[in-house]
């Protein structure tokens, strides 16, 4: 009997219209174009702008772009799961929200928040439902709108995120391609260096946390770096290792796009050539949970069926995480 596999069939993205460039947050904080572009590779952002729309708009765009790609209507869809720390409301969860959006009534869905490694959370997660067969047709979605939650007085962190939205549709396969295999970990102690602070049951919003703009990311970089390159760059050495993959056997590193070092750093432990890197972060900074998917949205056109792709991430909390999988058209 054939092994069943979970293979991503298609992909679409979503970024807004709005390029906030580096050119412009000079005139916002006490900060420079070239040093921007030196320290993290990032020239533009997308920022959704438009009054009334949320993390769940720049989903719906994607899921219905993946839909026509594929052929579908959203009511053959099974499952929809959304990585996201930007939910649209507290509750109900925004997959909910997308899913009457599309008209998925047959679906159920719900929020997945890893941080930056939602997708790859996510993945993982709706794979399990693709590989016992519980379900043929589930939606896994990487979105954030990270300018709701910035504070464009913090040098620190409004030169680094954006806003954006990608998904993939997860079908059975039972022809060797699809998720071959996943490392996915967290470690909670790292909460004191990148986390919201207010907002939450912890600290509930009153006028003083208001006051002490306290309901945007805080960050320590520098915290933050050393532990992303450690763990990024090693979780993608482990997964190689674990399944005997070569440099040469790997098509593509598909990186979270937090930082140009560290996507550099992560590919040289690898041993993979940057002409194998994907990389999109000088158009669109780090959107959090929808970088990778975004990734795979852009070079598309270049993916050949049976090719060996390795999809690594790290986020807030701490979380992080590699999967190997073979692209299956």
């Amino acid at each position: 009997m054939k092994k069943t596999q979970a293979a991503i069939t298609a992909v679409h993205g979503y970024v807004p219209e709005y390029r906030l460039t580096n050119k412009e947050l000079e005139g916002m904080v006490e900060t420079t174009e070239d040093w921007i572009l030196s320290r993290t590779g990032i020239a533009e952002r997308r920022i959704l702008r438009e009054p009334g729309k949320a993390t769940s708009d720049m989903c719906v765009e994607a899921v219905n772009g993946l839909l026509k790609k594929r052929g579908i209507k959203a009511d053959e869809i099974d499952l929809l799961i959304c990585a996201t720390v930007t939910a649209d409301l507290i509750f109900p969860a925004t997959a909910q929200i997308i899913c009457d959006k599309i008209g998925a009534k047959n679906a159920w869905g719900y929020d997945l928040n890893a941080a930056c490694s939602g997708f790859l959370y996510g993945l993982v997660t709706g794979s399990k439902f693709i590989e016992t067969g519980a379900y043929k047709k589930v939606v896994i979605i990487g979105a954030d709108k990270m300018s709701s939650i910035i504070d464009y007085k913090d040098r620190a962190t409004c030169i680094i995120f954006g806003d954006g939205a990608g998904a993939v549709l997860l079908e059975p396969n039972e022809e060797g391609n699809g998720i071959i295999d996943s490392i996915l970990r967290a470690d909670g102690a790292g909460r004191e260096f990148l986390h919201q602070k207010a907002g939450g049951s912890l600290k509930p919003p009153t006028y003083e946390t208001i006051d002490a703009r306290e309901h945007f990311v805080y960050q320590e970089g520098k915290t933050v770096f050393k532990f992303a390159v450690t763990n990024m760059a090693g979780v993608s050495a482990e997964i190689m290792e674990r399944n005997n993959l070569k440099p040469s056997d790997i098509a593509w590193l598909v990186p979270h796009q937090a930082n140009r070092r560290i996507i550099d750093a992560t590919a040289e432990r690898m041993g993979v050539g940057s002409e194998k890197v994907m990389m999109n972060i000088e158009k669109y900074g780090n959107t959090t949970a929808g970088t990778l998917p975004l990734c795979l949205w852009e070079y598309e056109s270049r993916l050949k069926k049976g090719d060996n792709l390795i999809l690594a991430a790290f986020g807030g909390g701490f979380t992080w995480g590699a999967v190997f999988l073979k692209w299956a058209y």
